[in-house]
């Protein structure tokens, strides 16, 4: 039995800048990519309202206006943008067999990874409505918005060091919360951060952890409601007899920074050979002259925020798109003509 299958040259997992890139080359390569929108079409970009530092706009754009403007572009080259979620990839077939978690199949002959990563949140009342005006997951994004101010900056880790590192060019003060006694980031940081103290620029809050942050999306962040305990992890002391050592308090800040990590949107690849570090960023393969979007499976590509856990920036995100969408455009060129089925029908058994 012969079931119709919509083929597709390449399809791209996500609509961030990383994954329209990839369209707006691959559509001008005639490569007639599909892109598809999962759960958070745009990526973390569109959080952001006001991005400043993505070149070309001297006076800013809101991230969603961008976003959008990237997505007309892919479209005027010939990119199809769907919505849709991958749920898996079977790479032990060429072309490869795309399904979607509404159980739409694609077959393709390339894929680029391009999901994105998401921040991880703390889930407290006030961080969803405020992201955007005063919550911010990306200080090199934001945070020259809020020069003069008081910051906050949640996390324990490298992130949240380099973060906070970053924000004393701006703030008054930057404020470290973390939910410990000790920190997990490296002795650089951590060093790093002790200059600062030591020169003023930073107070660190130990055993502490934010459960509100009031403000308006007019107004911005007003304060922030704190719990501390001495032995750290003051939250799950809270519905324990050690309730009552749990000290609370209000801290006036102008903006806050979120630094726990964050989690790629890789989870459909964890049954190809794409390899996988150990906290799901994609391992590319090659090196000197290119071919750093290549992954360990011929014909799929990383690119952005899935593979790049360190700069996690739009423009860099961007320029990965273009390079995936080269290295998937040489890789097509590559492919026997056998290997390329009629367009729209894969056969499969029944």
């Amino acid at each position: 039995m012969t079931d119709e299958i919509e083929h597709r040259r390449l399809i791209i997992a996500g609509s961030g800048t990383a994954g329209l890139t990839a369209a707006i080359y691959a559509g001008r390569a005639n490569n007639e990519p599909l892109v598809l929108e999962g759960d958070e079409p745009g990526g973390q970009l569109t959080l952001t309202t006001d991005v400043a530092n993505f070149p070309g706009f001297p006076e800013g754009i809101n991230g969603t206006e961008l976003i959008n403007r990237m997505k007309e572009q892919a479209k005027q080259f010939g990119a199809d943008v769907e919505t849709g979620f991958v749920e898996s990839i079977d790479d032990d077939t060429r072309p490869f067999r795309v399904e979607l978690s509404d159980g739409t199949v694609y077959t393709c002959d390339a894929f680029i990874a391009a999901s994105g990563a998401s921040a991880r949140t703390l889930g407290i009342p006030g961080e969803g409505d405020l992201m955007g005006y005063g919550v911010s997951t990306c200080a090199t994004c934001d945070g020259a918005f809020f020069r003069d101010e008081d910051m906050l900056v949640i996390g324990g880790g490298d992130a949240a060091m380099e973060e906070a590192s970053f924000l004393t060019k701006f703030a008054d003060t930057v404020y470290i919360a973390h939910r410990r006694e000790a920190f997990r980031a490296e002795d650089y940081w951590v060093d790093r951060i002790t200059e600062h103290v030591d020169s003023g620029d930073v107070e660190i809050m130990r055993n502490t952890e934010a459960t509100e942050i009031h403000g308006s999306r007019e107004e911005g962040i007003d304060h922030v409601s704190l719990i501390r305990h001495p032995d750290g992890h003051p939250k799950e002391k809270l519905d324990t007899e050690q309730a009552e050592e749990v000290e609370h308090f209000e801290h006036d800040v102008g903006a806050v920074f979120l630094a726990i990590g964050h989690t790629p949107n890789t989870g459909y690849l964890e049954d190809t050979d794409v390899e996988l570090d150990e906290t799901g960023y994609i391992r590319t393969v090659g090196g000197h002259g290119g071919g750093q979007t290549e992954t360990a499976v011929p014909g799929v590509f990383g690119a952005g925020d899935v593979v790049d856990y360190h700069y996690q920036q739009a423009v860099t995100a961007a320029g990965m798109g273009s390079q995936a969408a080269l290295d998937a455009d040489d890789y097509l060129d590559d492919l026997e003509p056998a290997e390329t089925p009629a367009a729209g029908v894969a056969e499969t058994d029944d």
